[in-house]
């Protein structure tokens, strides 16, 4: 038997040596991506405060528009400078400097109701409201100039002096006007009868 070339076979054992060496290693540093943070949830709204109230109060509100209402007043009311809430402000003065303020409003629609309406106002008295069954007694309706009337009154049991609101409230022309007279409760009482007389001369243009 014929013996293998010896260089034949040391060839070989190198070829196969060669491909058994383990091949170099390369490292490679792959940056760290940059996580967008999540948005953390919004904080629960805080509780209305005495003063936000207030803001929200004074929230403007859209005021009937187009032909108004008009009427007369004693010559000793004052009257204010208006604003987008206001038709009308006047100022009475009464004895031992005592005074009343006379706000006149008005707004598309029947702004909830005479119930609502009443009610409103009883809350700003801090006095619990009424119901539907009640709302009669508390309304003295009348008519005039062809105007429907609607009249209020209520008076505070708390606060030194007592306030006292009376209040009217005229549909007309698909709004509601409110003429709410507002001031001490002896002084408001000693009014009322001009506050009605005045009722009396508002009217259609």
């Amino acid at each position: 038997m014929r013996s293998r070339n010896p260089v034949l076979l040391c060839g070989l054992l190198a070829l196969v040596l060669s491909g058994c060496r383990d091949s170099d290693v390369k490292s490679y540093r792959i940056p760290k991506e940059n996580v967008a943070a999540m948005p953390s949830s919004p904080a629960p709204a805080a509780p209305a405060t005495g003063d936000m109230q207030a803001d929200m109060a004074s929230t403007p509100v859209t005021t009937a528009s187009g032909d108004g209402l008009r009427w007369t007043a004693p010559a000793a009311w004052a009257a204010r400078a208006g604003s987008a809430m206001r038709k009308g402000t006047y100022l009475i003065s009464g004895p031992g400097g005592a005074t009343a303020e006379l706000a006149i409003t008005a707004f598309p629609g029947d702004v909830g109701g005479d119930l609502a309406n009443v009610n409103r106002w009883r809350g700003q008295l801090q006095l619990s409201p009424i119901s539907a069954g009640e709302l009669p007694l508390s309304l003295n309706r009348f008519e005039t100039n062809g105007l429907q009337v609607a009249v209020a009154e209520m008076v505070a049991t708390t606060g030194s002096p007592p306030q006292r609101v009376l209040g009217g409230i005229v549909p007309y022309d698909g709004s509601t006007w409110f003429f709410k007279l507002t001031g001490p409760d002896a002084f408001v009482t000693e009014i009322k009868p001009a506050f009605l007389d005045f009722l009396h001369t508002v009217q259609a243009p």
